[in-house]
């Protein structure tokens, strides 16, 4: 594995009205396409790279298994809704849209999670820095409060979903955000910072120990990346 990611740009309006087009404003790489078609992303790590944070039985199933079916199944329902354009049949674009939202979600979700991660060796777990640790300071007080703050977010979420440190583009201000199911992060935000709070994330190694998973991935999170999201 270790293959470096292909760096493309963020999505902006990814699924604006359920469209499967995508484009790519600067800002967060790790995405990949091939004419249009959405791609798995390699992982610039090894699957056993983060352990004992995140076990490689688990990376490798959460990569391959269920980040491949979300692209796969973005694909095909890109497909289905352009096919649909084409006729004018509104009725199944409509039908479509909650597909490209749930899939190009989950797609772009753990693009940006990989990325969030990082091995020990590599500087996963250091603290943040720069600008960025100067908004937690002056928002949360600290980064231990932060991490409080953001595991209380996770824990809070019903079900499925994600946790997300974002920025605000109108105010430049950060906030904690959950989303449930695989809803992304679009429109007056960006996502800096990502925990994913799904079963498939943790279960084989926490099982229902989830605050366990919640307090170990910060050993393996990746400041640098959120760092440069953030500028």
């Amino acid at each position: 594995m270790s293959a470096a990611l292909l760096r493309t740009s963020t999505v902006r309006n990814a699924l604006r009205a359920g469209a499967p087009t995508i484009s790519r404003p600067a800002g967060i790489a790790g995405m990949s396409f091939v004419r249009g078609k959405a791609t798995l992303p390699d992982l610039p790590y090894d699957y056993g790279a983060l352990e004992p944070a995140i076990s490689g039985r688990i990376m490798e199933l959460h990569h391959k298994n269920h980040h491949t079916t979300y692209v796969n199944s973005f694909n095909a329902a890109s497909e289905q809704f352009a096919a649909a354009e084409a006729k004018a049949d509104i009725a199944a674009q409509i039908a479509l849209q909650p597909l490209v939202k749930f899939h190009g979600g989950g797609h772009l979700n753990h693009s940006l999670f990989w990325e969030n991660l990082a091995p020990k060796s590599s500087g996963g777990g250091d603290p943040p820095a720069g600008a960025l640790a100067t908004a937690i300071d002056e928002t949360y007080g600290g980064l231990d409060a932060f991490k409080t703050r953001f595991n209380a977010a996770l824990a809070g979420i019903q079900g499925s979903g994600w946790a997300w440190l974002v920025k605000d583009k109108d105010t430049g201000n950060i906030e904690i955000k959950t989303y449930a199911n695989q809803d992304p992060v679009v429109g007056k935000y960006v996502p800096l910072l990502g925990v994913d709070a799904w079963e498939h994330a943790y279960y084989l190694d926490y099982q229902n120990r989830k605050a366990e998973y919640f307090k170990a991935i910060w050993d393996v999170v990746n400041w640098k990346v959120a760092e440069k999201r953030f500028v």
